[in-house]
C-alpha cells in the first residue's frame, strides 16, 4: 500500500519513511529542485526580448529627444507614467514619428484605490483608470498597470478585497477591451502592498475574471524579495504576462549589482515572450554612460538563457 493512502500512518511514521525515501534518492543522484542547476525549459522562436524603459529615466531635455536617444541606445519602447496622459497623446505621438520606439505600458497614474473600504475611492479609482485606458488605446500601448490597493489604502480584508476586486476587474477590463487596451496587474513587495505579492496570485486573479481585458505584469525587483524562483515565477503567470519590469536588487541599473536576470530570461523565452521588458529603476553613475551598458547587460543575459 501506498505510504500516502496508508491512513494509519501516523505524521511521525510518515516523515521517517519520507526522510528514508529522500536518502534514496540522494543516494541516485537525484537533483533537489532548490539546486542551482535549472531544468531545461523548451525556448520558442517567437520570444524576443523589446526593451523599453519609463520615461523619467531616459535624460533629454524634451520627449522627442528622450525618444530619439532610446532608439539610438537599442530601445524599442517607452512607457509613460498614466497621470495627466489624456492630455499628452499628440505629444507622444509626434515624439514617436519616423522611430522604431512605441508605448509599452502606462505605469498607474490613477487616483484613489481599486479596492478601497470607501465607495467613493473605489469609483474615483475606477473612473480615472478608464480615463487613462482609453488614452492607452489611442498610443497602442500593452496595457496600463495597476495596483489594488497600496498598505493603508483599504481596511478590507484578503477576501472581501477579491471580491470587490474581480467586480471592478470586470468593469474595467470591458472598457479596456473597447479601448484595445489591457489592464495590467502588478504584484508589489510586502512593504508596498501585502494584498498582492506573488506572480501566481495574480494570474489566479486574471483565471477568475477570465476577461481578455485583464492580465498582469511581473517585476523582476519585487519577484527577488516574494518569489522563490524567478523561472517559476513567470511560468505560473504563463499566458497572462504581458509587461515586465526591469530593476536590480538594489532597485538600479540592472548589471549594477549581483543580480541575475538568466533564469527568469529563460522562462520567458520558454512562453515565447514577446511584450516589453522596461526599465523601472534607479542608476548609480552618469546616465548617459550606464544606461548603453545595462542594456548590453540585458541583451548578454537574454543570449546566456
Amino acid at each position: 500500500m501506498s505510504v500516502l493512502t496508508n491512513s494509519r500512518l501516523g505524521r511521525r511514521g510518515f516523515l521517517q519513511v519520507a526522510t528514508t525515501a529522500a536518502g534514496a534518492f540522494a543516494v541516485a543522484g537525484v537533483r533537489s529542485a532548490h539546486a542551482d542547476e535549472q531544468p531545461l525549459l523548451p525556448r520558442s522562436s517567437d520570444a524576443v526580448l523589446k526593451l523599453s524603459s519609463q520615461e523619467g529615466i531616459i535624460p533629454g531635455d524634451s520627449l522627442r529627444e528622450k525618444v530619439l536617444r532610446m532608439e539610438e541606445w537599442g530601445f524599442v519602447g517607452i512607457e509613460p507614467g498614466g497621470g495627466g496622459l489624456p492630455n499628452r497623446i499628440n505629444e507622444f505621438q509626434e515624439a514617436l514619428k519616423g522611430t522604431q520606439v512605441k508605448v509599452s505600458a502606462i505605469c498607474a497614474g490613477f487616483r484613489g484605490a481599486p479596492i478601497s473600504d470607501n465607495l467613493e475611492q473605489r469609483e474615483l479609482a475606477v473612473r480615472t483608470t478608464k480615463e487613462i485606458l482609453s488614452a492607452a488605446g489611442e498610443l497602442g500601448s500593452t496595457g496600463m498597470i495597476i495596483v489594488p490597493a497600496f498598505n493603508g489604502q483599504t481596511k478590507l480584508d484578503h477576501v472581501e478585497g477579491r471580491k470587490v476586486l474581480l467586480d471592478v476587474l470586470r468593469d474595467l477590463g470591458d472598457h479596456a477591451k473597447k479601448s484595445g487596451t489591457r489592464v495590467l496587474l502588478e504584484p508589489l513587495n510586502r512593504g508596498e502592498a501585502w494584498f498582492l505579492r506573488m506572480l501566481a496570485d495574480a494570474a489566479a486573479i486574471c483565471r477568475d475574471v477570465n476577461h481578455p481585458g485583464v492580465c498582469m505584469m511581473g517585476d523582476f525587483f519585487h519577484m527577488n524579495i516574494e518569489e522563490t524562483s524567478d523561472m517559476g515565477a513567470f511560468l505560473s503567470a504563463g499566458k497572462y504576462l504581458h509587461h515586465v519590469h526591469l530593476a536590480s536588487g538594489r532597485r538600479v541599473m540592472p548589471g549594477q549589482d549581483d543580480r541575475s536576470f538568466v533564469n527568469g530570461f529563460k522562462a520567458l523565452k520558454a512562453l515565447g515572450y514577446s511584450d516589453y521588458c522596461s526599465l523601472e529603476c534607479g542608476c548609480d553613475g552618469d546616465r548617459m554612460i550606464e544606461i548603453p551598458k545595462s542594456v548590453a547587460f540585458l541583451q548578454k543575459q537574454w543570449a546566456e538563457a
